[in-house]
């Protein structure tokens, strides 16, 4: 089974109660929700959240929702842990990341990422961008010389359940992504707040982009 897990905890310390924080109208989390929803490839999703209030927040936009063990809920969890307790608890083969700080998603991105992922011998497939590493301040360049890296954006990442339960998000063989720079947006201040609502502001206006709906 295909499984898409959201994590969402309460305890979020750059912007508090940032997952259920108005953007554009809705809570945070509920433009990945959104995502989740749409998507034809996962067969099942859920949040997992130790947090009333957040769960609330999920089952008004439809989501299942998975209670988080208190332990799983600490500031030095990792979120391979969050999503193999998912895994075990809800029997998945395959786990599909979605970030609930990453809200900006073009249609079809969460079954690209699968697809992708399911056109190779991958343990991992991620989304994110390529950046150039510049060389240091004060040393002469032609921006042509300079090489690139991949940086993981943290929107959807889909892994092998075997994969995550040996200890990894991404394994030996980490495919990737390039996604829009629109996309490449996740949330960690309130900058990225403001810049994420701009973002999604244009993409409301362009029509690639349409408003979450509660269900009740």
């Amino acid at each position: 089974m295909i499984l898409g897990v959201i994590p969402a905890r309460g305890g979020s310390k750059g912007i508090p109660r940032k997952t259920i924080t108005p953007l554009c109208g809705h809570p945070l989390l509920a433009w990945t929700l959104q995502a989740a929803a749409a998507s034809r490839r996962l067969e099942s999703y859920a949040v997992s959240t130790e947090d009333p209030e957040i769960a609330a927040v999920a089952e008004l936009y439809g989501a299942p929702v998975l209670k988080r063990p208190p332990e799983l809920a600490e500031d030095d969890v990792l979120s391979r842990d969050v999503i193999a307790h998912a895994l075990r608890i809800l029997d998945g083969d395959v786990a599909v990341l979605l970030q609930p700080t990453s809200p900006v998603r073009r249609p079809g991105l969460v079954d690209s990422v699968v697809e992708a992922f399911e056109s190779g011998d991958w343990d991992s497939m991620s989304t994110g961008y390529d950046t150039l590493l510049f060389p240091p301040h004060g040393t002469e360049h032609r921006r042509q010389d300079i090489s690139s890296v991949f940086v993981n954006d943290g929107s959807v990442i889909c892994s092998t359940a075997q994969t995550v339960f040996n200890g990894s998000l991404f394994g030996n063989r980490a495919g990737t992504l390039v996604t829009s720079r629109e996309e490449n947006v996740d949330i960690d201040d309130e900058y990225d707040f403001w810049l994420a609502g701009k973002v999604l502001e244009k993409a409301l206006s362009e029509g690639w982009a349409t408003p979450p709906r509660p269900v009740k």
